[in-house]
């Protein structure tokens, strides 16, 4: 039976990563014949580069039988470690790749708000085409959790509602979208085109607690200001989506913004709110860290600045 005692004849080789992958799966499979089959090796192969690795560390990893291998106490112990090792190196060059595409052009894009319509979809479909090459990705979170990527760098961007700056970033204001009203099918205020907001006055309104349903709660307080005049409002911890069901249920009716209408929702209808003779509106900005030196950041934010630039000033 082998032992792990260290071997006299053992001498200073190098040890390879393509033997300590090969000794740790050979380890986890309890075989060097399936061990072989699952990296596509020949037997002979694995057995041969792990005799190698044994005399270069100077202990016995396994112990064969004719029912497969097992590692020594002293196998054990350098597994441990080669699994550290391995792990390290898996990470290494993760972030390599990571850099890699960030370096050959990756954008991450985060938002809040529907991608099915209106100018975030156009915008992003206008920065593919006059930049092909770059990869963009789309995150959508609630504006926390946007928030502490951008801080962190996993976003570059992030486009949401209100033009307030997030902690440390750089603000561009971008677009507004017209605010509606998501009823059911069948409601009365849907022979109504536009609706005015003092309507909503006996209705139930249901809101999202997560973006924008926040700010769409505070625009209707702004407009309905006295306690009396406005509609029961009950948040929900719910996705839109979840919002547009309970409509449907004929549970309530909802405050959505223009792009939201992109997503077809079979029973529901949309109505333009106005103030007197005027829509409301709620604007959007974009936010991005002022050290972020990503190429690709700098050419997106190139083009919001020539789709969206900013209103003159001194009239």
């Amino acid at each position: 039976m082998a032992t792990d005692k260290r071997r006299p004849d053992a001498r200073p080789l190098a040890v390879d990563l393509q033997q300590l992958r090969f000794a740790v799966t050979a380890a986890d499979i309890g075989s060097f014949r399936q061990a072989a089959d699952v990296l596509r090796l020949r037997q002979s192969q694995m057995s041969r580069s792990v005799r190698q690795l044994e005399h270069s560390i100077g202990i016995v990893v396994f112990e064969r039988s004719s029912g497969g291998v097992k590692p020594t106490p002293g196998g054990r112990e350098f597994l441990r470690t080669a699994r550290i090792i391995l792990e390290q190196v898996d990470t290494l060059v993760a972030s390599a790749e990571t850099t890699r595409r960030r370096e050959a052009g990756r954008l991450a894009v985060g938002f809040c708000t529907s991608l099915s319509a209106g100018n975030l979809r156009e915008t992003l479909l206008d920065f593919k085409v006059h930049f092909p090459h770059i990869e963009l990705v789309t995150v959508e979170r609630s504006r926390a959790r946007l928030t502490t990527a951008l801080q962190n760098g996993t976003l570059d961007i992030l486009i949401v509602t209100g033009a307030t700056p997030l902690l440390d970033s750089q603000t561009l204001p971008l677009w507004s979208e017209r605010i509606l009203v998501a009823l059911p099918e069948d409601h009365p205020l849907t022979t109504r085109d536009p609706v005015l907001w003092t309507e909503l006055r006996n209705q139930t309104v249901l809101l999202s607690q997560y973006d924008p349903g926040h700010e769409l709660e505070d625009v209707l307080i702004s407009k309905l200001p006295l306690p009396g005049n406005r509609p029961q409002i009950e948040r929900h911890d719910v996705s839109r989506g979840i919002i547009k069901s309970l409509i449907s249920m004929r549970l309530g009716i909802s405050l959505v913004m223009e792009s939201d209408i992109g997503a077809t929702f079979a029973g529901l209808v949309y109505r333009e709110l106005r103030d007197g003779i005027r829509p409301s509106y709620i604007s959007f900005s974009a936010h991005w860290r002022g050290d972020n030196e990503n190429p690709a950041l700098h050419g997106f934010l190139k083009l919001l600045a020539e789709r969206y630039p900013l209103p003159a000033t001194g009239e």
